[in-house]
């Protein structure tokens, strides 16, 4: 477990508290050391700069972390340091501006080619980082909210000239623990690491009204061995999307999302997916991995959604255990997600999807079963589907029929309703699920204090 790096405040008004980390710091700071002031009206943007710029000059010496105390703390983008945590206590809440002049402007990500939202640039998230190794941002549950109903007007409206912010991206990172924390109202997506490793996303709850535009859940994108676990997340958009990247630029780019673990979700969303793997997949998603997860009143549940010019592949996905409630399909896969991020993109740059397992899963309350829609001339192969038991809604249309197969391959054994041609029956047949662990789940977490 490591030596314990006991962290002392000199401030009689908060209390000691224990809290688990990957690792835990030497020095420690509070926010309104530097000035800052918790009203909920005066800017802290400088205050948290500089707090973090100081803090900045004791990595190389144990770490720091900066103790965000209760207070509502305004702020705009702000952007970490290595070996550094950013705490915050149980009644702290982190209020993001609306002033854009707060908010930096970023260059589009290189496997992207443009913005989501429009072509140019993108504004700086929230909290933002980028090459650096071993963040923490945790808490005894205190909040972060991105006060997002003004940038999602905007958004609806078409008037943004650059993407908005996501709450907490960390790009080209190594190590990186998000936890214990109450996320709420994101501009856009959540939280988004990306072209980072060795990532635990844990304890978070995560809401967004279920109507707001693109608030995904939690997005790991072109990173490798990544843990999310324990979370509970409502959203207007996917409660996790797996990326790497969009049409050539994410080919060129060429970093896939792999190894990455998921256990232990709740997610409600009623127009989107539970775990969605892209559509942005141009570098390739692999080996991923989901358990013991529950969706209600969701759209659909672990959903494949690629397109021509995408390029590279979804394989080795490996699903078991979901229990769903209320959802409009079951089993979702789509070739034709035809978004582009321009014309440049390559038709005959097919993607690859093959080796997907499901295995033991309930649900009840369903529109249709499935809906697996692969590319003419490149279907998806490798499809098995063991021990699942569908109840079908008592609304549903009776002339809709509950499966629906084109350019698709694979098996089924012990399936209610009785799956598509294209799936023949399979006795005693349970689909694949890894036996190894991967390397981000031998990671412990030590006990820390302050």
């Amino acid at each position: 477990m490591g030596s314990l790096a006991e962290c002392r405040i000199q401030n009689s008004k908060l209390a000691s508290f224990d809290y688990p980390a990957i690792n835990c710091r030497k020095h420690s700071a509070v926010l309104t050391d530097f000035g800052a002031v918790g009203d909920g009206k005066t800017s802290n943007t400088k205050a948290f700069n500089s707090a973090i710029s100081k803090l900045s000059q004791y990595s190389n010496d144990g770490g720091a972390q900066l103790i965000v105390p209760p207070g509502k703390w305004l702020t705009g983008s702000f952007n970490l340091t290595s070996h550094f945590t950013l705490f915050l206590q149980k009644d702290a809440v982190i209020l993001a501006s609306q002033d854009e002049s707060e908010w930096p402007e970023l260059p589009v990500l290189p496997s992207y080619g443009r913005g989501r939202d429009a072509p140019g640039g993108r504004f700086s998230s929230l909290i933002f980082g980028t090459h650096l190794t071993d963040v923490i941002i945790t808490g005894n549950n205190g909040t972060i909210d991105g006060q997002g109903s003004s940038w999602w007007k905007k958004f609806k409206a078409d008037q943004m000239k650059l993407t908005r912010p996501y709450m907490i991206e960390i790009l080209y990172t190594d190590q990186i623990q998000i936890s214990n924390l109450t996320l709420i109202n994101s501009p856009s997506w959540f939280v988004h690491p990306v072209y980072s490793s060795n990532i635990i996303i844990n304890g978070l709850t995560i809401l967004a009204p279920i109507d707001s535009p693109n608030t995904d859940g939690i997005n790991p994108d072109s990173s490798t061995n990544v843990r999310i676990e324990d979370n509970y997340i409502v959203s207007g958009d996917d409660c996790i999307a797996i990326k790497s990247g969009w049409d050539q630029y994410g080919i060129k780019v060429g970093k896939p999302s792999q190894q990455i673990i998921i256990r232990r979700l709740t997610c409600i969303s009623p127009d989107s997916a539970m775990i969605a793997l892209g559509s942005e997949m141009s570098g390739g998603i692999q080996d991923v991995r989901a358990e013991d997860i529950t969706a209600i009143s969701t759209q659909s549940a672990v959903r494949i959604k690629t397109a021509v010019g995408r390029g590279a592949f979804v394989k080795d996905i490996f699903v078991k255990g979901m229990n769903l409630d209320t959802m409009k399909y079951v089993f979702w896969m789509t070739g034709s997600y035809g978004q582009h991020p321009d014309e440049g993109f390559d038709p005959k740059a097919l993607p690859e999807i093959t080796g997907i397992n499901y295995r033991d899963i309930t649900a009840k309350n369903v529109t249709f079963a499935g809906k697996l829609e692969g590319i003419s001339n490149d279907p998806f192969t490798g499809i098995c589907l063991s021990n699942v038991s569908i109840e079908m809604s008592e609304q549903r249309s009776k002339k809709k029929l509950p499966w629906n197969c084109t350019d698709v391959a694979g098996v089924s054994s012990n399936v209610t309703p009785q799956p598509c041609e294209l799936l023949p029956e399979k006795n005693k047949l349970d689909c694949a699920y890894p036996s190894d662990k991967l390397p981000i789940e031998n990671v412990q977490f030590k006990t820390c204090s302050f």
